[in-house]
């Protein structure tokens, strides 16, 4: 009897060990579905947020300006509202192309034209201010945006506006090549095509010499900017729906150019008759 007791609690404590081990085998399998639950959950959520396309986030404008004289409150308020008006677009732009393009597709189709759009709208703001007024400098710093991927967009006009073309663009470029206007496309033809641009040197009256330097440096920045816009039509073959070329490409390209085209005319007009209708060569064209 006391040989056989010890064999039977030998034999219970083994089944108890073989039940305790078969317990921790099931908690050890259930916390190891449960780790694999919580981590596939946790990369969902992550690819989730990764989609997210964010916001467009821009300075503000209206807090720069200086006094604002009553004869140009109109224009500016016009265009601190067009400010607005693109960093609405460009968001919408945003949301409407989740997962186009390559690595570049936000900079060159969305932020990089808004940039262009808001560079000739915060000189038109200038330009209105300076013709009873101190023209305000510095404002060009307040072009660039960026993306924000989980804040808000701060607004443009009257709050934060938001800017737009390349400092090249305003301040014109350096390198002077003559009185030699945009008679079109200077990029290589490609599958995407070229664009065609109307002639502006032609259309100019007799330029005075007092103002030849900056409109040769404007006629070479409208050179430029169809260089540019031809190089990134090639580089985004293939990229948006039907309307993309004109939204992502023709139409900064007209804003640009209209900027540039209304410098010449200013500076024609400071010592001569100032060139009406130019605003009509602004407008660019596609050519298959």
């Amino acid at each position: 009897m006391s040989r056989a007791l010890p064999k039977y609690n030998k034999r219970r404590v083994l089944m108890i060990g073989g039940t305790a081990a078969v317990v921790l085998s099931g908690a050890v399998i259930a916390g190891n579905a449960l780790a694999g639950e919580t981590s596939k959950s946790s990369t969902n959520a992550t690819t989730k947020a990764a989609t997210s396309p964010g916001t467009v986030n821009c300075p503000a404008v209206a807090p720069s300006l200086p006094s604002i004289p009553a004869s140009a409150q109109a224009e500016v308020t016009r265009n601190l509202t067009l400010l607005d008006t693109q960093i609405a677009e460009a968001n919408k732009r945003l949301v409407d192309t989740v997962g186009q393009g390559g690595p570049n597709f936000v900079q060159n189709a969305i932020l990089g034209p808004l940039k262009d759009k808001r560079v000739a709208t915060i000189n038109r703001i200038a330009t209105a201010i300076g013709r009873t007024a101190a023209k305000p400098t510095g404002l060009d710093s307040l072009a660039p945006c960026t993306l924000n991927a989980n804040g808000v967009n701060a607004g443009g006009g009257t709050a934060t506006a938001a800017p737009s073309a390349t400092a090249t663009q305003q301040a014109g470029n350096t390198g002077n090549t003559g009185n030699t206007g945009a008679t079109g496309s200077t990029g290589s033809t490609t599958a995407a095509g070229t664009i065609t641009c109307p002639d502006v040197a032609s259309k100019l009256p007799a330029i005075p010499a007092s103002a030849q330097a900056e409109v040769t440096r404007n006629l070479t920045l409208l050179n430029t900017q169809i260089t540019e816009a031809n190089t990134r039509l090639a580089n985004t073959v293939g990229q948006g729906g039907p309307n993309f070329v004109q939204n992502a490409i023709l139409g900064p390209l007209a804003d640009k150019r209209k900027s540039t085209i209304d410098r010449i005319a200013i500076s024609i007009g400071r010592t001569a008759a100032k060139p009406t209708g130019l605003d009509s060569l602004a407008t660019c064209t596609l050519n298959k």
